[in-house]
């Protein structure tokens, strides 16, 4: 169950690594503004990009704002 647990953290750490850079890519260099201006909380959005707590339903919402279908997003990973 060790391998399982571990091969998950590091899945979820390349989602929360390519999140950050696509909010990079859009402009954002502060986690803070892009969870302001997108009505996010900065708290939650921070934990996402930290790897330490996402959601289906939150990491839909930011891919909405990205624009980016999950089919898009989960394509290289």
């Amino acid at each position: 169950m060790e391998d399982v647990d571990k091969n998950i953290e590091l899945k979820i750490n390349e989602i929360s690594k390519k999140l950050k850079a696509i909010r990079l890519s859009k402009g954002y260099t502060s986690y803070e503004t892009f969870a302001f201006e997108n009505e996010l909380n900065r708290v939650q959005y921070w934990r996402i990009e930290s790897g330490k707590n996402i959601t289906l339903k939150t990491l839909i919402k930011v891919l909405d704002i990205h624009k980016i279908s999950l089919k898009d997003f989960f394509e290289d990973l």
